[in-house]
């Protein structure tokens, strides 16, 4: 007993109490700040391999960024990466950083559909679709459910049937080969249900967006509840989205 007790002290507490305000030690980059600073915008746009940055105005899409932050170490007084890592959003326009504008990141409200909040505050079973993922995302969402974050006191988890789920979590581009099997997928999860796409892959398609081998045509025919940006999403940017989505406060 009390070799276990000096182990638990030399250790400390890895449980986070408060997964909203927790600050993410280390070299963590999430939310940018863009300023008003004069720089040379064009090469800063051509910098980045997926086209995250655009002009006129000058901006930085969220959905596209690989959070690589070779934009914030060629021009740092241009663009700054904070620890902020509520960065999920519910309509896909809010993932555009703008120039000179310093606004957090929330859900819209009145765009949440009234049956997530009423049906699933209390229990919120998700189904994980690896659309041709690179495990990165996966490796994060499995974190979620680790000793440190624990999502499930909050009353959702990970279940491995779209028959007992009330969401698809997209991670991964989604290649030609696996737009049937998703499609499958979201016909067996039973309404209401909701569609959540997790990283950079997922919302955009990453550095394979206009690949052939992509078939993306499941998101032009489904409306999107959650766009949880990151590349790959910190655990605390997908449980706070999540959280958010339902409405748990």
């Amino acid at each position: 007993m009390l070799k276990e007790l000096k182990i638990l002290i030399h250790q400390g507490s890895q449980y986070i109490r408060d997964v909203r305000s927790v600050e993410v030690p280390g070299i963590y980059k999430g939310r940018p700040v863009i300023t008003t600073v004069a720089c040379d915008e064009n090469a800063l746009a051509g910098l980045c391999p997926t086209g995250a940055i655009t002009l006129s105005p000058f901006c930085l899409d969220l959905g596209k960024c690989l959070f690589c932050g070779a934009c914030a170490f060629q021009s740092p007084d241009k663009i700054k990466f904070t620890k902020d890592y509520h960065l999920s959003v519910n309509r896909r326009d809010d993932l555009m950083i703008r120039e000179g504008s310093d606004t957090l990141l929330t859900l819209d409200s009145s765009v949440v559909r009234t049956e997530l909040r009423k049906m699933f505050t209390g229990s919120f079973k998700l189904r994980q679709v690896s659309a041709a993922g690179d495990n990165s995302a996966e490796l994060e969402l499995n974190a979620t459910g680790n000793v440190q974050f624990d999502a499930g006191r909050f009353g959702f988890e990970f279940v491995a049937s779209p028959r007992h789920a009330d969401a698809l979590v997209i991670t991964g581009p989604i290649s030609e080969n696996m737009a049937e099997p998703l499609g499958i997928c979201y016909r067996d999860t039973p309404s209401p249900k909701a569609i959540i796409l997790c990283g950079t892959d997922a919302i955009s398609g990453g550095i394979f967006q206009g690949s052939p081998a992509l078939n993306r045509e499941f998101l032009d025919k489904h409306p999107v509840d959650l766009y949880i940006p990151g590349n790959p999403p910190h655990p605390l940017t997908f449980i706070n989205g999540i959280l958010n989505l339902i409405g748990r406060n």
